[in-house]
């Protein structure tokens, strides 16, 4: 098949826990940045970056510190919302963020107050987990306030733990000279709510037998292994830290199938696959002649490299699942993941991004770690000199995805089931770019509400099958679950067609009354794509076609603004639905209207030929 690329599934065992046996007597503590005496890195900085970054510290001073109210954390119980908290949380942890790296650049004791005054507001928080992520059992209700004395770690208690220890690592002489009560705070809340109840507890994202796992585990273990090793913790300590991360790692490996699909989507790579570097990063420092070889496996390797099949021009992705079609730039993170499995594709398109974007810095990632990565490697990626290339065509068999390319078009499609992580009811669903632009498009997710993650789910218009590329039956759409899945899959990627076929009849309940709908979909290179659909079934098929640009119906022909055509063979009389997009999440990937055209199809068979 050349370079087009089918994987095989396998199981993967305990790769990491194997490592541990060759770990030394000592762990040595884990460095995340330069420190602030290192006045030649600093200094470095390129000049426009350094004004930027001092110019963000300057701005945020000039506003208040703002309140975390009982009521705002209350009110995800009461009424879903989630935002009127967050909001606050992450701009405290963005602004504590600019104020440390603006005293690293200058080096001379001007924001220094305003870094001691983001610590103990932080400090004094009465939990550091989100008002949606506070319960101490998975996926029951959250309980409406925190409880001090039973600390949850989730993602973000994980990640402020982090942000705490290096900034006690970065600055802590200065801090010390100011106040020794400053870093002994740090560690004392670090130790309180992460490292402790970490080593006492169980919390679900750590793994536990055949439990799946999610980005959470990944995400959460990165974070408390930056907060213990950044931090001059005993032996046993790190050991037993380390110990549970190898385990935990492995629980969330094993949800992976060799292919290295994040069946959670584009947007939760980052989390997820980027985090799991960000981890194995922290335990090869510490422990090199154990963990070291885990960078030439090839499931890991293929995980790192998953974005880069995503991607489609710029800032578009492909984007089941929960993910927006339009992402921030790739940048240090998938640079470095690049560099340690080898993949130069990775790194050329990660190196381009960044140097590329108006803020290489990630002024929005309330991550310090990463945003330290992202100074610390912009040198390397400016000097790579290696233009980006098109990937191979590919097919990912544990998630059903299929990305097939051409010079104008990206074609991807997806089987599988509907039980992915952060699941839509999309099977058999497909994505169409043109020239870079999108054509045929999956809408994505609002903003997260309390329903995103309820029972009630599949009630939000973008999670349902009738607002994808998708057939209904006298409106009977697709159903959530692993039963509810695509059959008998085929995929030819080899030659000029590469294509995918599959029956989506599995995909819908009963009551849609379906024999089999036939779906086979095709990207004939150098000319268009080819779709044919053909069912069988008691009751009228509709097929919807989302798109992002106006159409112009006439018989059997849809034209999409000036981008592309869109002709049919089988199809009855065509309507258009205009839905507008207030929604701030889908807002930016889409215009203030898109459009779902409503095709009958007048004969079991219909055909689209798309130009």
């Amino acid at each position: 098949m050349g370079r087009d690329r089918v994987f095989r599934q396998e199981q993967g065992g305990a790769r990491i826990a194997a490592c541990l046996g060759a770990v030394g007597d000592i762990l040595p503590g884990f460095v995340a940045s330069p420190q602030l005496n290192d006045r030649v890195f600093w200094s470095a900085v390129p000049k426009s970056l350094r004004d930027r970054l001092i110019a963000d510290a300057e701005a945020f001073s000039l506003s208040p510190w703002a309140v975390l109210t009982a009521s705002a954390y209350r009110a995800f119980r009461l009424n879903g919302n989630r935002v009127d908290y967050e909001n606050v949380y992450f701009e405290r942890r963005r602004r504590l963020n600019a104020f440390v790296l603006a005293e690293a650049l200058e080096g001379q004791g001007r924001f220094l107050h305003l870094v001691i005054e983001g610590v103990l507001l932080i400090c004094e928080e009465s939990g550091w987990q989100l008002p949606a992520h506070n319960s101490y059992v998975r996926d029951t209700r959250a309980e409406p306030l925190p409880d001090p004395d039973r600390p949850v770690i989730d993602l973000f208690a994980a990640e402020t733990g982090a942000q705490l220890a290096i900034i006690a690592q970065m600055l802590g002489d200065r801090l010390d000279a100011a106040s020794p009560l400053v870093v002994q705070r740090i560690d004392r809340e670090v130790e309180r709510r992460i490292t402790r109840p970490y080593l006492d507890q169980h919390f679900w994202w750590m793994g536990r037998g055949d439990e799946k796992m999610n980005n959470w585990t990944a995400w959460c273990t990165q974070n408390v292994l930056v907060a213990t090793f950044c931090r001059p913790t005993d032996q046993k300590t790190r050991h037993a830290v380390l110990g549970k991360a190898a385990g935990s790692l492995d629980a969330f490996l094993k949800d992976y199938e060799d292919d290295g699909a994040c069946d959670e989507g584009a947007l939760y790579y980052r989390h997820a696959a980027l985090c799991l570097f960000g981890a194995l990063s922290v335990m090869d420092a510490v422990a090199p002649v154990a963990f070291s070889s885990l960078w030439q496996d090839d499931k890991i390797r293929n995980m790192a490299e998953f974005i880069l099949h995503m991607h489609v021009e710029g800032d578009r992705y492909i984007n089941f699942a929960d993910a927006s079609a339009v992402l921030e730039p790739c940048g240090a993170r998938e640079f470095l993941f690049g560099k340690a499995v080898g993949s130069v594709p990775l790194m050329a398109l990660a190196a381009s991004d960044a140097t590329g974007a108006a803020r290489p810095d990630l002024p929005d990632d309330v991550s310090l770690f990463n945003r330290l990565m992202a100074l610390v490697a912009l040198p390397e990626m400016a000097d790579l000199g290696v233009e980006p290339t098109k990937p191979a065509d590919i097919y990912y068999p544990s998630c059903g995805l299929f990305i097939v390319r051409d010079a104008h078009f990206v074609l991807a499609a997806k089987a599988g089931d509907n039980d992915d992580g952060h699941n839509h009811n999309d099977v058999g669903s497909f994505i169409v770019y043109k020239n870079g632009r999108p054509l045929l498009i999956d809408v994505g997710v609002e903003t997260y509400t309390a329903k995103t993650f309820s029972p009630q789910r599949y009630d939000i218009w973008t999670m349902q099958s009738g607002f994808h590329n998708l057939p209904g039956f006298d409106g009977v759409g697709q159903t959530a679950g692993a039963q509810f899945a695509a059959r008998d899959v085929s995929v030819t990627l080899d030659g000029n067609a590469p294509q995918i076929s599959m029956d989506i009849a599995g995909a819908y309940p009963a009551e849609a009354e379906l024999g089999f709908y036939r779906r086979t979909i095709a990207l004939e290179k150098g000319a268009g794509i080819r779709i044919s659909d053909h069912y069988e079934g008691a009751k009228a098929a509709t097929l919807s076609l989302m798109l992002a640009e106006e159409p112009t119906l006439s018989d059997g022909r849809i034209e999409i603004g000036t981008l592309g055509v869109v002709m049919l063979t089988g199809a009855g009389a065509m309507s258009v639905d205009t839905i507008t997009i207030t929604d701030p999440r889908l807002r930016k990937a889409w215009p203030e209207r898109i459009f779902r055209v409503s095709v009958p199809l007048a004969e079991p068979r219909l055909d689209l030929w798309i130009e």
